[in-house]
């Protein structure tokens, strides 16, 4: 599948920001399960610092401004082949040990009900107990936008019993890690069925099992990452793989909005179309 891409992120300000750098992770790489055909990211009211590849294997674009400016914005586009691996990325590879991916972080850390929830699992083999997982997340947890925030936690979504993909991928990993399972978390981009236009990026997990690699979960769906996915970074939580981090300094209360808008179009049902 060809899928057509554009990411727009802008950033408003209701007085100019002293000074603020980001960290971008906008570049998708290749992989098992797609091609990188055209990509771009062009940066308006801030200047590119840096471009490197971090340890996770992410291409991270470093930018700052500040000044008059009142905002900045950011938007990516491309295209991207993929390929339907059936969830499967495959074997671990980069700098980064696969034990790394045993590691908790605040997001990610297991309380009471991640435990209760990896306990009321069927005894079966591991790829079955990761699609069991992922069923009960999906139906425990209700997609609700704007019920969480970057900062909730694993623990507390499976609490509120609501949140979003990110909520979603924090439990799937959090419970993962409870069973001895190395897990990541994965951002990137979804082709939505007749819904080019979204509001968001969308963002999944991945576990690593004997014989098969990471395998892809995303139980916000209730599926596995099959053609209509994009791989953007990774790492071990939001924090990692977030298109979009860093700081800002300001004098005084400036407020911040920020807005965005994601387009993922099928180029290979326009092309057979046309």
């Amino acid at each position: 599948m060809r899928l057509k891409i554009t990411h727009t992120s802008k950033y408003s300000y209701e007085t100019p920001v002293d000074y603020s750098l980001q960290r971008l992770r906008l570049t998708p790489a290749a992989g098992p399960q797609q091609t990188v055909l055209d990509w771009k990211v062009e940066v308006d009211g801030a200047t590119v610092e840096a471009g490197y590849d971090d340890h996770f294997g992410n291409h991270v674009q470093l930018v700052s401004y500040e000044g008059e400016s009142h905002g900045v914005q950011f938007i990516a586009t491309g295209e991207v082949e993929t390929r339907d691996g059936s969830g499967v990325y495959g074997p671990h590879s980069g700098m980064v040990p696969l034990w790394l991916f045993l590691r908790d972080k605040p997001s990610t850390k297991a309380g009471r009900l991640v435990r209760e929830l990896v306990r009321s699992l069927p005894a079966e083999n591991e790829l079955s107990r990761c699609h069991a997982l992922m069923e009960a997340v999906h139906a425990t947890v209700a997609y609700v936008p704007g019920a969480t925030s970057t900062e909730t936690t694993a623990e507390e979504a499976l609490e509120a019993r609501k949140g979003v993909c990110q909520d979603h991928a924090h439990i799937l990993i959090s419970a993962a890690r409870v069973m001895g399972l190395p897990a990541r978390y994965v951002s990137g981009y979804l082709m939505m069925d007749e819904q080019t236009q979204q509001a968001a990026s969308h963002a999944w997990a991945e576990i690593h099992l004997p014989g098969l690699g990471w395998v892809g979960f995303d139980a916000a769906n209730d599926v596995c990452p099959d053609e209509r996915y994009v791989r953007l970074a990774s790492g071990l939580c939001y924090s990692d793989a977030a298109p979009i981090s860093g700081m800002r300094i300001a004098t005084g209360d400036s407020e911040e909005v920020m807005t965005v808008s994601v387009v993922v179009e099928n180029q290979s049902q326009s092309q057979s179309q046309s």
